[in-house]
C-alpha cells in the first residue's frame, strides 16, 4: 500500500528505521508496526483486541512520522504512527501514540489525537506504553476514559504485545518460517532493556498512606483520592501478573471478571473501592486455561499478608471428611510445607475451619474434629506469607506477589484436578432371551 495522499508526511514503517540514536520511541514504534504488517498472525491478533478482523485478502500498513495535508508539522504534537487497514471497499485507520520507559502519556496529548483522528475521518486512536490496561478498551488514564469525545482510544501495554508475540511462538502458530524468525526477533529486542519496556514493579507513594491509615485502625473515606489511586495502581499490577503468568504457561491467562466490570472500568473501580473499604483487602482471580481451579490472590492490609490459593469442590464418591482429605492430599506433592494451608468448607451454616499442611499430613483425621455429623463441601488450598513491612513498601510488594503467584502455581496449581462425577456405568445384570419369540426382553418385562 503507498502512502495515502491525505498525507503530506510519512513513510512506511520501517524493520531497520534510520533515526537518530535518541529516538528510542520512534524505532521501538517503526520495529513493532513493520512486524504488525509483515507477520500475518501477529498483525491479525493485535487488530483483534481492538475489534477489528483481518482476513487473508485484507491489506494492512503502517506509516511513522505523520503529517496530515492542511495540518501544520508540529512535532511535540505529531502522532507516532497510522495504521490503515482495508478490507474491500472498507477502510479503518488508527493513530499510534507511543511512549517507552518512565514516560507516561499525557491526557492532553491524546486529546489533540482525538482531535486529528475527527478532522481526518480516522476511526480512533491507538496508545502504546509500559501503562497496564485490563482491556484495550480501558484506558489506563482516567481522564481519556471520562473524555466526552466520540473517538475512542485503544491502548495496547508493551507487555501486552510482548505476550502476544511470545504466545504466537511458543504456541508454534506461525506458518511462515522467516516470519517466525522475524517475529523471534522482534521478542529478543523487546525483551532487552535497551528497547525500554518494563512492568508494572512498583505501587505509587499512596500505598505506604493507605498501610499507615488502615494500620492505626482508621477507616478509608468515601472519597478517598489515596484509595482511588491505589485502586488504579492494583489494577495495573493485576493486568501485568496476568501477561506474566500467560508467558510463563504459554497460554493466555485473563482476570476473572464479571460481564458487568468487563465492560465498564468506571464501575469496577466504584465497586472494588467499596470492598476495600468494607475488608481492607485488595482481591484478584487469574483464570489459567485448564487448570482445575482460578487462582485466587488476596492482599490483607491489616496483616500485611499475600494469600495465593485455590478452592475445589470435594469427591462426593467419598463419605468422610478424612477420605476427601486424602484424595486432595495425594494430589500435593510438595515437600516444603511452610506457609501452606487447608481450609475447610462445610455444608450448611457450620464456620470453616483451618489447619497446616504439615498437620493434616501428620494426621489427616484432624479436619474431623468437632465436624464429625457433618459433610465436607469443599476445599481452599493456599499459600500465606506474612510480609512486615515488605507490604507497606512500593516495590518489595510487587516483587513478592509477582513471585508468590507463580512460584504456588508452579508447585501446587498446576498439580490440582478438579473432582469430576464418574461417568455412568452398564449395569452388571445378565440381559435375558427369549429364545421362543423374536424379541429381546428385560427383566422388567419390556420389549426392544
Amino acid at each position: 500500500m503507498p502512502r495515502p495522499d491525505y498525507l503530506s508526511q510519512g513513510e512506511r514503517a520501517r524493520l531497520f528505521p534510520v533515526l537518530a540514536t535518541t529516538s528510542k520511541e520512534g524505532r521501538t514504534t517503526s520495529i513493532v508496526l513493520a512486524c504488525l504488517t509483515l507477520v500475518n498472525e501477529f498483525g491479525t491478533e493485535l487488530l483483534k483486541s481492538v475489534g477489528q478482523r483481518k482476513g487473508k485478502r485484507s491489506d494492512l500498513a503502517a506509516f511513522t512520522e505523520v503529517v496530515f495535508k492542511g495540518e501544520k508539522s508540529v512535532p511535540n504534537d505529531r502522532p507516532d504512527g497510522l495504521i490503515v487497514l482495508r478490507n474491500g471497499s472498507k477502510e479503518w485507520r488508527a493513530l499510534v501514540e507511543a511512549k517507552v520507559g518512565n514516560n507516561n502519556l499525557n491526557a492532553d496529548q491524546i486529546e489533540k489525537y482525538r482531535i486529528i483522528a475527527k478532522e481526518n475521518d480516522l476511526d480512533c486512536v491507538i496508545s502504546i506504553s509500559n501503562q497496564f490496561a485490563t482491556t484495550p478498551q480501558a484506558h489506563p488514564l482516567q481522564e481519556v476514559r471520562k473524555s466526552r469525545s466520540k473517538i475512542h482510544v485503544y491502548h495496547w501495554s508493551w507487555m501486552f504485545i510482548l505476550t502476544v508475540a511470545d504466545l504466537l511462538l511458543s504456541n508454534e502458530s506461525i506458518e511462515d518460517e522467516d516470519h517466525a524468525i522475524l517475529l523471534n526477533e522482534l521478542v529478543r529486542f523487546l525483551s532487552h532493556e535497551s528497547a525500554g519496556l518494563r512492568g508494572f514493579d512498583r505501587m505509587p507513594p499512596e500505598w505506604a498512606e493507605l498501610n499507615k491509615l488502615i494500620s492505626a485502625g482508621g477507616k478509608i473515606p468515601a472519597k478517598s483520592t489515596e484509595a482511588a489511586i491505589v485502586m488504579e495502581a492494583w489494577h495495573q499490577e493485576t493486568r501485568d501478573l496476568s501477561l506474566i503468568l500467560s508467558r510463563q504457561t504459554e497460554t493466555t491467562v485473563h482476570q476473572k471478571l464479571s460481564r458487568k466490570h468487563l465492560g465498564d472500568s468506571a464501575l469496577r473501580q466504584k465497586d472494588e473501592l467499596a470492598r476495600l473499604r468494607e475488608t481492607h483487602q485488595l482481591q484478584l482471580e487469574l483464570d489459567v486455561p485448564d487448570a482445575a481451579a482460578p487462582i485466587e490472590i488476596v492482599a490483607d492490609i491489616p496483616r500485611r499478608t499475600i494469600e495465593v490459593g485455590m478452592s475445589l469442590k470435594s469427591p462426593e464418591d467419598r463419605v468422610s471428611a478424612k477420605a476427601r482429605l486424602n484424595w486432595l492430599l495425594r494430589q500435593i506433592r510438595i515437600e516444603n510445607t511452610t506457609d501452606i494451608f487447608v481450609r475447610f468448607k462445610w455444608r450448611g451454616r457450620s464456620e470453616v475451619t483451618q489447619f497446616s499442611l504439615e498437620e493434616l499430613r501428620a494426621d489427616p483425621s484432624v479436619c474431623e474434629e468437632g465436624k464429625s455429623n457433618l459433610q465436607l463441601s469443599g476445599f481452599h488450598i493456599f499459600q500465606a506469607k506474612r510480609l512486615g513491612a515488605r507490604f507497606t513498601q512500593q516495590s518489595n510488594f510487587i516483587s513478592d506477589l509477582e513471585a508468590m503467584a507463580p512460584e504456588f502455581y508452579k508447585l501446587i496449581g498446576q498439580e490440582l484436578v478438579e473432582w469430576r462425577k464418574s461417568a455412568p456405568k452398564i449395569r452388571s445384570e445378565p440381559i435375558v432371551e427369549n429364545e421362543t419369540e423374536d424379541t429381546l426382553e428385560i427383566e422388567d418385562g419390556s420389549a426392544s
